[in-house]
């Protein structure tokens, strides 16, 4: 094969709409030595305790409650605030926002996103309380900050509390420090498709001591100690394989947003004069996470978004549709009074129309070049 041949190979390889970070494996070894060493594998072994306390700290949030994953941690949070009835959140999300909400045996209540942050839009979110909300449960959507302050207003007006979804939202900074530190509860995800993964797992951010002790309890079976059962609990404990290899992948995290900065901006260098092309914009934030990076495709692109969708897969580009379907119009939640498409406009449109290019740390210039010279191509 001649010099041309191999680089047409190399150019011809697939691109996912994202990779897994992850350090280097001669690092982990050490880890894996001591947990060998320990015989320590869950239960808040010594790596759980020592994760705890570093997300805590680099977070800059009071405390965290370490989980197996994003979607135990957000059944829990409901959990642990006693929710009865309704709580109004929003259709554009991945389906575990609003499984949660079901599991817990509550009725969700969709309401409409803002055109410009993709979250949910507060103007909207008053007109479906009833006496029997309990709660709201909004998603930083892309790690794009909700409108916290217009939230909690509301919130403290009807006793409602909030849940953040903040599994897009790690070392997202707002206009006050971190957005973690919004609601009663925010909950994270560390699933391997996130800036910081520990393989799988998640986290619930509380504010006070007695909701943390509350929150471990639960996703412990509701063990309060060896004799005594306090409340029906679930089995949501974080590993000592995923803690250890969270302690090392936060050594990493600052240089992998880093990269996905870079990346961000030369995508934005490039699409900026494509006609119907809209890059969402990183709206509200004092310091983002750059997780996604989501196009909106208007009537002026040759295109519809499907059509686009299928080109780049053709040529080995495998971009999503984050979020479609819509939550809302999935058959299981389709028959809700509120997922009517007439109550959701901005919601539908928008799942419509939007693609989410590949970012990860390890996605080059070149890649990117290849990506966006589809666009002028078409």
């Amino acid at each position: 094969m001649n010099g041309d041949d191999s680089d047409l190979t190399t150019a011809r390889e697939t691109i996912y709409v994202t990779r897994p970070a992850l350090p280097p494996l001669e690092e982990f070894i050490p880890y894996l030595e001591q947990i060998w060493e320990n015989r320590i594998l869950t239960n808040g072994g010594p790596f759980h305790q020592k994760l705890e306390a570093a997300l805590g700290e680099y977070l800059g949030v009071p405390f965290v409650s370490l989980f197996n994953n994003g979607t135990n941690a957000l059944i829990t949070a409901l959990q642990a605030l006693e929710l009865t009835g309704e709580v109004i959140t929003t259709p554009f999300t991945f389906v575990a926002t609003t499984h949660a909400i079901v599991w817990n045996g509550l009725a969700p209540v969709f309401v409409d996103i803002d055109s410009q942050t993709l979250n949910l839009d507060p103007k909207r979110i008053e007109a479906a309380i009833t006496p029997k909300t309990s709660a709201i449960l909004p998603v930083h959507c892309y790690g794009n900050p909700c409108d916290v302050d217009a939230i909690e207003e509301i919130a403290q007006r009807h006793h409602l509390k909030v849940i953040y979804d903040a599994a897009h939202a790690f070392e997202v900074k707002s206009h006050c420090g971190s957005l973690l530190n919004h609601g009663d509860l925010s909950v994270l995800s560390f699933h391997a498709t996130k800036v910081f993964n520990t393989f799988e797992g998640g986290a619930i951010v509380c504010r006070d001591a007695e909701m943390k002790r509350r929150i471990d309890c639960l996703k412990n079976f509701g063990f309060e100690n060896e004799v005594t059962i306090s409340s029906v609990g679930t089995n949501g404990k974080m590993s000592e394989f995923n803690a250890a290899l969270g302690l090392l992948q936060l050594k990493y995290v600052d240089q992998s947003i880093a990269a996905r900065r870079d990346i961000d901006q030369f995508y934005r260098e490039r699409l900026r004069a494509i006609s119907g092309i809209t890059c969402v914009n990183n709206v509200g934030q004092q310091s983002a996470n750059y997780s996604y990076f989501p196009i909106i495709v208007g009537d002026g692109f040759p295109l519809s978004r499907d059509e686009l969708y299928q080109r780049l897969r053709s040529e080995g580009i495998y971009a999503r549709r984050y979020f479609y379907p819509l939550i809302s119009n999935l058959e299981r939640y389709r028959s809700i009074d509120s997922a009517d498409s007439k109550h959701l406009k901005t919601a539908n449109d928008v799942a419509n129309r939007v693609v989410c290019l590949p970012i990860y740390d390890g996605l080059n210039r070149t890649d990117v070049e290849r990506i966006t010279s589809l666009f002028f191509d078409i």
